[in-house]
């Protein structure tokens, strides 16, 4: 298969599966005599694989390390689960963190009138103040 059929087979863009081949995640495939890359239809499984695996939230690091669970004879489930609970409680730590942000985003959008000069938004001025409330910018 051609990369153009690849990509299309797994739903993604031609950009990618070359990303994917340079990062490791993806073998680098056997080349045709003109030169272009002849691809298995198991690459396409593969960036199936990689494309649900980011849909989970996982990092290209991590893929890499479920590749290499997946790969690896000896690897057990509980391998696998170890990684996603991991995964899941980092999700978590950054839900948390959004939580946060968006509590206090909120509270100086509530505070902004939203009219007069920006020299009086209170959301410009939130930006330009230390955690004591002093400007530090002027």
């Amino acid at each position: 298969m051609k990369i153009g059929e690849v990509a299309k087979a797994a739903g993604i863009g031609i950009d990618a599966v070359r990303f994917y081949e340079r990062e490791g995640l993806l073998p680098h495939p056997a080349r045709q005599p003109s030169g272009y890359r002849d691809y298995s239809p198991d690459a396409v499984l593969d960036l199936r694989f990689i494309k649900r695996a980011k849909e989970l939230g996982f990092s290209l690091k991590e893929i890499s390390e479920l590749i290499a669970i997946d790969r690896d004879p000896d690897a057990t489930a509980g391998d696998v689960k170890k990684l996603a609970e991991e995964k899941l409680a980092d999700l978590a730590d950054k839900i948390r963190s959004l939580q946060r942000m968006k509590r206090a985003l909120r509270e100086v959008a509530e505070s902004c009138p939203g009219r007069g000069p920006t020299r009086d938004c209170s959301i410009l001025r939130s930006l330009t103040a230390d955690q004591k409330g002093k400007r530090i910018r002027k």
